[in-house]
Protein backbone atom coordinates (compact mmCIF):
# COMPACT_ATOMS: atom_id res chain seq x y z
CA UNK A 1 0.00 0.00 0.00
CA UNK A 2 2.78 1.79 0.26
CA UNK A 3 2.80 3.56 -3.53
CA UNK A 4 -0.99 4.49 -2.34
CA UNK A 5 -0.86 8.03 -0.70
CA UNK A 6 -4.28 8.13 -0.06
CA UNK A 7 -4.46 4.87 2.18
CA UNK A 8 -3.01 7.12 4.98
CA UNK A 9 -6.81 8.40 5.64
CA UNK A 10 -8.26 5.22 5.49
CA UNK A 11 -6.11 4.46 8.90
CA UNK A 12 -8.54 3.97 11.92
CA UNK A 13 -6.73 2.82 14.78
CA UNK A 14 -6.75 6.20 16.45
CA UNK A 15 -10.45 6.51 16.34
CA UNK A 16 -12.97 5.36 19.61
CA UNK A 17 -13.98 2.03 19.26
CA UNK A 18 -17.75 3.03 18.21
CA UNK A 19 -16.22 4.70 15.01
CA UNK A 20 -12.99 2.67 14.60
CA UNK A 21 -15.60 -0.31 13.62
CA UNK A 22 -17.93 2.14 10.82
CA UNK A 23 -13.96 3.27 9.39
CA UNK A 24 -12.63 -0.04 9.53
CA UNK A 25 -14.80 -1.64 6.55
CA UNK A 26 -13.94 1.20 4.53
CA UNK A 27 -10.50 0.73 5.40
CA UNK A 28 -10.72 -3.13 3.99
CA UNK A 29 -12.27 -2.08 0.50
CA UNK A 30 -10.10 0.10 -0.05
CA UNK A 31 -7.27 -2.25 0.66
CA UNK A 32 -9.01 -4.30 -1.52
CA UNK A 33 -9.55 -1.68 -4.52
CA UNK A 34 -6.27 -1.15 -4.73
CA UNK A 35 -4.94 -4.85 -5.10
CA UNK A 36 -7.53 -4.99 -7.46
CA UNK A 37 -6.53 -2.06 -9.88
CA UNK A 38 -3.70 -0.21 -11.52
CA UNK A 39 -3.20 2.49 -10.16
CA UNK A 40 -4.44 5.47 -12.36
CA UNK A 41 -6.30 8.49 -12.39
CA UNK A 42 -9.37 6.76 -12.15
CA UNK A 43 -8.42 4.22 -9.49
CA UNK A 44 -7.51 7.91 -7.79
CA UNK A 45 -11.30 9.19 -8.28
CA UNK A 46 -12.12 5.78 -6.70
CA UNK A 47 -10.38 6.01 -3.65
CA UNK A 48 -11.30 9.78 -3.41
CA UNK A 49 -14.69 8.96 -3.20
CA UNK A 50 -14.64 5.97 -1.24
CA UNK A 51 -12.78 8.26 1.13
CA UNK A 52 -15.75 11.11 1.17
CA UNK A 53 -17.99 8.16 1.64
CA UNK A 54 -16.09 6.92 4.86
CA UNK A 55 -16.00 10.74 6.41
CA UNK A 56 -19.74 11.08 5.96
CA UNK A 57 -20.17 7.75 7.57
CA UNK A 58 -17.84 8.22 10.80
CA UNK A 59 -19.56 11.80 10.86
CA UNK A 60 -22.86 9.99 10.82
CA UNK A 61 -21.77 7.49 13.64
CA UNK A 62 -20.81 10.40 15.61
CA UNK A 63 -24.10 12.42 15.38
CA UNK A 64 -26.03 8.05 16.65
CA UNK A 65 -24.35 8.86 19.77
Amino acid sequence: MDDEPLMRWFAYSHLPERLREVSRRFHHLAVELVEMLPPSAERTVCLRKLLEAKDAAVRSALEAN
